[in-house]
């Protein structure tokens, strides 16, 4: 057996040196030289003449918007890289609804256990949710990269629109897996005042952006910059993360733990859906500074003390008095510090004095900074391997 092994053993050997000795010898045909503009590689009967200020140009031409388009999306030469470390940390936190054990939730749900107040905050997430991540993923698909000529910007708002799809997929699962009546969360998003306002607010300008407009006019690119500013800031960034909080303190509670999971790696795609609008509306502005006049800072800060107004009034349907752990001043608040940080992170003053996050916990639970166990169920780093941790946390939330 010794005697078989050492055969073999030698005769990979021999194969492989020749196989190193083939490929070396390839590889001695390969040259490569500049000529000029063009840099020149040869190989074995081949030549290629590759132009440098063709590539040049290629990454002159990209813009944010009314840059070079082509037919293949290439993101080759990158010039937003921070789009696309965005885009990789979104994809290292790829995760699925069908893998979140549902099995406590159901049996809490079918008990006496949950108080209807609590049972309402978990209607109200689920209703409004339902109808929001679609909204989002509507308009980024029509209104923000359908006008993005930059491919890493398209790149990663094209993940953006996938992870909408993961939010609706996971209330689906959280919708059967409870059994709640499908039309009894329709009716919430249809009839309720708060959301009916919240919703209308945030989608009234979108059908003309839908419909194409000429992004070289100023008072175009602004609707454009005001859209992408109400998407990512003040829905995503000031208008989901009250509720976000309303059922996380439930799952602090050890209840509707499952759903508590889901919303945590919601919440935390929602932080770098924030980062990337932010990003995007940062570029917009500096390669278009006609945009930013006092006239059009004022109109985005209007905008959203009109957001927070609107949240406001919906969070006190969804909590209309305060419970076991949750207070409405805190809510309220909350929203005033989300609004405030958005705003801050463009350089535009603040709304309110809340200075403080109400929610201190939070920002644990959103980065999930530690494996833990949260009570019974665990919870650990929902990522690809290789993935790539947050290197500032300050960028994302």
């Amino acid at each position: 057996m010794a005697f078989a092994f050492s055969i073999s053993y030698d005769f990979n050997l021999a194969l492989a040196s020749v196989c190193w000795s083939i490929i070396m010898e390839i590889l001695d045909q390969f040259t490569e030289k500049e000529e000029g503009r063009y840099v020149v590689y040869s190989f074995l009967n081949r030549t290629f003449r590759l132009d440098k200020e063709k590539a040049r140009a290629r990454l002159a031409g990209k813009m944010v918007i009314n840059g070079t388009r082509s037919a293949e999306l290439n993101v080759l030469p990158i010039k937003y890289h921070e789009a696309y470390r965005i885009y990789k940390q979104m994809k290292a936190n790829h995760w699925e609804p069908d893998v979140i054990d549902m099995t406590k939730d159901c049996a809490l749900w079918n008990s006496d256990k949950l108080n209807a107040r609590e049972r309402w905050i978990i209607e109200m997430g689920v209703g409004y949710f339902s109808a929001a991540e679609g909204i989002v993923g509507d308009s980024v698909l029509h209104v923000i990269e359908d006008n993005l000529t930059a491919a890493e910007l398209k790149h990663a708002s094209l993940r953006q629109i996938a992870e909408e799809s993961i939010h609706m997929d996971s209330l689906l699962h959280i919708i059967s897996s409870l059994n709640i009546d499908i039309d009894e969360v329709t009716a919430k998003f249809q009839d309720i005042p708060s959301i009916q306002k919240k919703n209308a607010f945030i989608t009234r300008q979108m059908p003309e952006l839908k419909m194409g407009i000429d992004l070289t006019v100023t008072k175009n690119k602004q609707k454009f910059a005001k859209a992408i500013f109400g998407i990512s800031q003040v829905m995503e960034g000031t208008q989901f993360y009250a509720l976000f909080a309303m059922i996380l303190s439930l799952h602090r509670q050890n209840k509707m733990t499952g759903i508590g999971q889901m919303f945590q790696y919601t919440l935390r795609d929602e932080s770098n859906h924030i980062a990337l609008g932010r990003y995007i509306l940062e570029k917009l502005i500096e390669e278009n500074p006609d945009i930013w006049t006092n006239d059009f800072r004022n109109e985005l800060i209007e905008f959203m003390r009109e957001g927070v107004a609107l949240e406001k009034e919906f969070v006190l349907d969804c909590l209309p008095e305060n419970i076991v752990g949750m207070t409405q001043k805190d809510f309220l608040d909350f929203v005033d510090y989300n609004a405030d940080r958005r705003l801050e992170s463009l350089k535009l003053p603040r709304l309110s004095e809340v200075k403080v996050t109400p929610f201190l916990w939070l920002d644990e639970v959103i980065f999930l900074k530690k494996e833990k166990n949260f009570f019974e169920t665990r919870v650990t780093e929902y990522q690809t391997s290789g993935s790539l941790n947050n290197t500032n946390e300050d960028d994302l939330i």
